[in-house]
């Protein structure tokens, strides 16, 4: 059986599947565009069970497109605070904007002009096409890819954005419309991330395609999905000044381009600096310190830089200008402090 032939022999047997065992997952019960364009959106990079509670906040505080688009931007991160990958919000409130003023206010249905949309690349497009819409349109992640590599016993390299196009323009070919679409693409996903493990042994024999899938047949499920290796990431070292005088703390909002743009910040500099350096640290922002105390090292790890930070409790007798001084109260209910720095708002 050659690969268009598999892959046509199996649509029936996952949609079914999918039919029968997926997960009442929240964004599922109710499966219109905007839900299922949030749900993907906040799924990219972060664990089903972490997105459950934001997703359910966030639709409660912005239930269509419309409030999206006219959210004021530090409410919207707010929103997303602890999810992190800041940018997906933003590139969200973008899309919605142009939703509101190119298509009235509802998304299109197909993914060539989903694609179009800040933020929306060909998985979420396709998602929401097929999901959504019923549109004969595939969603290819990292699930979707290994499932299709074991199947198929490719050895395509998965880093690789030409396997992604393969195996997209593969399913295509014999997508169906309708519910179908939209099984046929949850069910794909599911089977990736509760059967067709990763970095673990597949639960082959609770698979509905065991008897087709090639690797499954040949017993070898652990060669495959190929993968070449990850470039290495950058470590850095940072300083984490909590600045205090009386009862209310140092914070400010870092540009709008960069590592974590435009979210809240406390003040930070480079270099793990001992307690005479970060004496010297608060000196050169026009302060000197009452004291200054060690309140704990942390570590956070982005896509591509690692942060290693260490922290000082400092008091100040004045405020220092060029800052906004706030209640830690305040901080937690109006700044949207990024994830890197929570450990440090927990010292407060």
């Amino acid at each position: 059986m050659d690969d268009k032939a598999l892959v046509q022999s199996c649509i029936p047997l996952l949609v079914d599947w999918c039919r029968a065992v997926r997960r009442p997952l929240p964004w599922r019960a109710e499966p219109t565009p905007y839900h299922v364009w949030v749900s993907e959106i906040m799924l990219q990079q972060t664990r089903i069970e972490a997105v459950i509670p934001y997703y359910a906040r966030f639709l409660d505080a912005l239930p269509n497109i419309e409030a999206l688009a006219a959210v004021d931007e530090d409410a919207l991160l707010k929103l997303w605070e602890g999810l992190g990958y800041y940018s997906r919000a933003r590139n969200l409130q973008k899309a919605a904007r142009i939703v509101m003023a190119e298509y009235g206010g509802e998304l299109p249905r197909e993914a060539a002009a989903l694609r179009k949309l800040p933020g929306i690349g060909d998985y979420t497009a396709g998602a929401i096409a097929s999901i959504a819409c019923g549109e004969p349109e595939p969603a290819v992640d990292g699930n979707v890819l290994r499932v299709m590599t074991r199947l198929l016993a490719c050895a395509d390299d998965v880093m690789l954005p030409k396997t992604r196009a393969d195996t997209a323009a593969l399913l295509r070919a014999h997508y169906p419309r309708g519910e179908a679409a939209g099984l046929l693409t949850e069910g794909i996903m599911e089977l990736g991330e509760t059967v067709c493990l990763p970095n673990a042994a597949p639960k082959c024999g609770l698979c509905p395609l065991n008897t087709l899938c090639r690797a499954c047949l040949r017993g070898e499920t652990e060669r495959y999905p190929v993968r070449s290796p990850k470039k290495e990431r950058r470590m850095e070292e940072r300083t984490v000044l909590l600045l205090r005088c009386g009862d209310r703390y140092a914070v400010r909002k870092r540009e709008g381009k960069g590592l974590l743009a435009g979210l809240w910040e406390f003040p930070n500099v480079p270099g793990a600096l001992d307690e005479a350096g970060a004496r010297d640290a608060v000196r050169a922002l026009g302060a000197e310190a009452l004291s200054v105390e060690p309140c704990g090292e942390a570590k956070h790890v982005f896509t591509h830089v690692e942060w290693h930070m260490r922290g000082y409790r400092v008091e100040l007798h004045k405020e220092l200008p060029g800052f906004l001084w706030m209640t830690p109260a305040e901080i937690k209910t109006d700044c949207p402090i990024p994830t890197a720095l929570r450990y440090y708002q927990k010292k407060l």
